[in-house]
């Protein structure tokens, strides 16, 4: 398999990168995406390997559906430019990102009621604190929150413990808040604790950090909760891999947070996954020639990083 490495300039900083890397991989069916998040290491990139091998040399499940609903993703921005991003982005809903370093719930309050105010009243709007808050901070938050409608509030504490432990609080409370699980899926070694605690109302799955396409429809159904397939900040061929998985899943009653290519200023194709009037189609993606390659250092970094895959991993992804 031949892989490049690339490097994507995103529009705002987001997750603390302004510039998002990885590798396509060419295999035996097409182009793959690998692009483990630096702080990740061995044994937890293997799962993103198996997702990359998959999408290379298996391809993916049939589909269900043409098209999938997605939302805006909202980064720590300022009201103003969160409520253009969000009344210019042509989706009906809206995840905002709370709980950003350095910033303060004042901060996280203008923004969701910018939000808001461009969604209009029947728009879908919800939060992702990326486990920041702790059970009392999330539940004072969320609470104050509730009054802009929220659909869910996305991996408000760290722990599965503790999504149980605010699911309960807001049920005895009477405040109607949705929780859905994010981190405590994807990094906890034991996804099923979720359902086996109630931790959580909703199940959010990433295709490369869970393994491939198959491993998240396997998940989905040993869960049992109602699915929204997020995206791991990936090129639209990375993306392609989300979208496959949302549309191969038997049910999907929320849109995905699979619009992220649209946060980048360029891509690794000239006819980027990105909505339109709020959905993705389902389609290939064709790698353009140019004018997404890495630079000699970063390339030389991604190949280093691909040795320390186990060999017999990398040779038949398992």
């Amino acid at each position: 398999m031949s892989a490049v490495a690339f490097s994507l300039p995103l529009r705002n900083r987001f997750r603390g990168i302004t510039v998002r890397e990885g590798v396509l991989i060419r295999g035996r069916v097409g182009w793959a995406e690998w692009s483990p998040f630096a702080e990740y290491g061995y044994p937890e990139i293997g799962n993103w390997w198996r997702a990359t091998w998959e999408a290379a040399n298996v391809g993916f499940p049939k589909p269900v559906r043409a098209r999938v609903a997605v939302n805006a993703t909202v980064p720590a921005l300022g009201p103003e430019l969160a409520h253009d991003l969000v009344a210019n982005s042509g989706c009906g809903t809206a995840k905002v990102k709370v709980a950003e370093p350095g910033q303060t719930f004042a901060d996280d309050l203008a923004r969701v009621e910018a939000v808001r105010d461009a969604l209009g009243s029947q728009g879908k709007l919800r939060v992702d604190a990326n486990g920041a808050w702790s059970v009392d901070d999330a539940f004072d938050r969320l609470s104050r929150l509730s009054r802009f409608d929220l659909e869910y509030a996305e991996q408000p504490c760290a722990t599965v413990e503790e999504l149980a432990q605010l699911r309960r609080r807001f049920a005895r409370s009477g405040v109607g808040v949705l929780i859905a699980a994010d981190e405590s899926i994807r990094r906890a070694g034991d996804p099923e604790r979720v359902a086996t605690l109630n931790a959580a109302d909703i199940a959010v799955l990433k295709v490369q950090p869970l393994g491939g396409v198959r491993r998240c429809l396997e998940l989905a159904e040993r869960l049992s909760l109602p699915v929204v397939v997020s995206s791991a900040l990936e090129s639209s061929v990375g993306l392609a891999a989300g979208v496959a998985l949302a549309a191969a899943l038997p049910e999907l009653p929320f849109a995905c947070g699979l619009n992220t290519a649209a946060m980048f200023t360029t891509d690794v194709t000239d006819s980027p996954l990105v909505a339109v009037d709020g959905f993705i189609e389902v389609r290939d993606v064709t790698v353009a020639e140019s004018g997404w390659q890495a630079d000699a250092t970063t390339t030389k970094a991604w190949r280093k990083r691909l040795d320390t895959l186990p060999a017999g991993l990398r040779s038949d992804g398992d």
